[in-house]
Parts: structure tokens; sequence; C-alpha cells
């Protein structure tokens, strides 16, 4: 279900040693608080001396799995420790009936664009765990024409309101080089939506300005209004975000990332998105839910940071990824499922307006 780490790159623990690493992790988890030797001898319910539970957390230490902060005799986990503790030591808590039905009615309210539904759904994602949700826009490989319109604006300038695939709507406003009037640009836009309507947007692009340039001499003038919208209007696939991300505010809050340089480092990924994207696009070729852990993502910016993230497919097809970022100290058995059930829910959704 989640991404394992590589074979042999852990040795093998006992069980003794397996039990106390798994209650000490979940102990930070849930208090945040480096563990001491007397604590994970109560927790752990183990007959063992607070003496020898010292040894196993010295000997977890130099493994690498824990490490000992300035301030304290306690111990917290590693990266490290936190992937073991996730391969080998978890347990998920899958969610039940009521949560995937409120779930459901929250993904499937009516929204205008997949943009719309991407932002509703990492503010869903936001919203339940309190970390900062993430979702990529739907990337299709054919994008269908449905209805073009040109609305007139002050110096040559034209607003193009573009209605796609089903009911994604885009605008985008386009310089001409010379004013046109309401009736032309209605002209054009009825010629265009007459032969053109329900074809690939990049096949519309290549046969119309193909056509259209070689007998660009002999147009009437209603053909020349059409070839320069075309032009500027075909000139590149529209494109929108890359994706959307919500509850960035959550991470403030998170004592484990209070470091404001640390912060504002990744506020400012969030921001410019090429680090975040290319791991999401890493993403798109993994099958399940996939879990980075500090230094796993490869990003500095990410060191302190874990991300889960899940592909969403439609008819089989991998259109997206979406996620949730927030500290390492996070709660992976409540997370984990909630990214999975998230991730199907919406692939149904748009399955469903596919339909």
């Amino acid at each position: 279900m989640y991404r394992e780490s590589t074979p042999g790159s852990h040795p093998t623990l006992n069980e003794r040693t397996q039990h106390l690493l798994k209650a000490l992790v979940e102990r930070y988890i849930r208090d945040g608080q480096p563990v001491g030797s007397r604590t994970l001898a109560r927790d752990a319910g183990l007959d063992l001396s607070p003496a020898t539970v010292r040894n196993v957390m010295a000997d977890l230490e130099e493994l690498g799995y824990l490490h000992s902060p300035h301030t304290s005799a306690g111990r917290v986990p590693t990266a490290r420790g936190y992937r073991f503790f996730i391969d080998a030591l978890l347990n998920l808590r899958p969610l039940d009936d009521r949560e995937v039905e409120t779930l459901r009615r929250r993904i499937d309210q009516p929204v205008q664009s997949s943009a719309e539904l991407a932002r509703s759904v990492s503010d869903l994602l936001s919203g339940i765990t309190r970390l900062a949700g993430v979702v990529m826009l739907p990337r299709r490989n054919v994008v269908t024409l449905r209805h073009v319109e040109f609305l007139s604006l002050s110096e040559n300038r034209v607003l193009v309101i573009l209605v796609l695939n089903t009911q994604e709507v885009q605008n985008r406003i386009i310089q001409t080089r010379r004013p046109y009037g309401a009736v032309e640009l209605q002209q054009a836009a009825h010629y265009l939506n007459e032969q053109f309507t329900g074809k690939d947007i990049q096949q519309v692009r290549e046969a119309l300005l193909r056509d259209l340039r070689e007998t660009r001499d002999s147009l009437d003038r209603l053909m020349q209004t059409v070839v320069e919208m075309a032009e500027q209007t075909f000139e590149t696939e529209p494109v929108g975000e890359d994706y959307v991300v919500a509850g960035q505010t959550h991470l403030m809050q998170c004592a484990d990332l209070s470091d404001l340089d640390k912060l504002r480092q990744l506020f400012e990924a969030f921001n410019h998105k090429r680090d975040l994207l290319h791991l999401f696009d890493q993403c798109l070729h993994a099958e399940g839910v996939q879990i980075f852990i500090g230094e796993e993502s490869g990003f500095e910016v990410l060191e302190v940071c874990s991300v889960v993230t899940a592909p969403y497919t439609v008819e089989g097809q991998v259109l997206g990824v979406l996620g949730v970022i927030g500290p390492t100290r996070m709660a992976y058995g409540r997370v984990i499922p909630l990214v999975d059930v998230t991730a199907r829910l919406l692939a149904a959704a748009l399955n469903e307006q596919k339909d």
C-alpha cells in the first residue's frame, strides 16, 4: 500500500527492540516530547527495568533510529526511525463507513471545473489533518474544445472564453493587430464552434492554422478574423495551475516547524512550485501511497517534513497526485488511509464527471 524502504537498508531488530521502538515512536507522535527510559518502560508494558530500556535506546541511537536532543535525556525518532516504524511496525486504522461517506459527500459537491474540485479536495485534506493539503490538477492527454466566445476589450484586446472537456472554463486576453467589432467576433466564434466543437485542441490548432495559412491571401474578411483569433487562442494549449495547496498556515502551529527561516523556505517552495511539482511527478509513476520522510524527498526545504501522496486515476490512466505535507511527527496511521481513500474518491468523482 505504501512505499517500502530499500531491501537490506535496515538491520534485523529483535522482537523486544522493535516493540520498544514502536512504543517510543507512538508516544512521541502523540505528545511531541522526548521519551525517557522510565516512560518507555511503562508504555511498552514489558517487564523490563529502566536500565535495560536505556541500553536498548542507546543501541537504537547507535543504529541511527533515535537521537537525543541537547536539552533532554529522552530520545526522539530520526527519519530512519520513522521509516522502519512505517515499513514494519505501523498499525493503520482504516476509515470507518461514516468517515468515508462524509468524505464522499464533500468531494461530490457540484463544481464548475476540475481546478475547483482540486481546490475543494485540498481544503478537505487540510481541514481533516490540520496539515497542508496538496492536489495536483488533472493532466489530460486530450483537451477537447466545447465552446469559444470572443468579447472586445479596449486597446485592441479581446477576451477569449474557452469551455474545455466537460465543463472547465478558462479565460485569456489576446492582443490583436486591429480593433474588432462585436459582430465580427461573434461570427468568428460561431465558425469555430460550428466546425470544431468536440475536437481535440491540438488537432484543431494544427489543422486550422495549416489549412488557413495556406490560403491566407484569398480569405474573405470573416476568415481573416478567424485566422487571427485562432492563431492566438490556440497558439498554446490553455494552461492553469499545476497544483493547489491549502492549509499552509496549519504548519505554523506545528512545534516541529517552529524555525521561522525553515517555514519561510517552505512557503516559498509552495509558491514557486518547481521542487514540489518534481516530487509529485515522481509519484505519478508509482502505485499506491508514497511516503517521503525528511531527506528522502531529495529536497532540502522538505528535510524537516514528511510528504504522504497517492495517485488518482480515470479509466486506468493516472491523471494526478494528491497528498499532505506536514512535520515528520505526524499521525501516519491516520494520514495514510485518509490520503488513500481521498484519492480513490476523487478518481470516482472524476470518472462520474467524464461519464
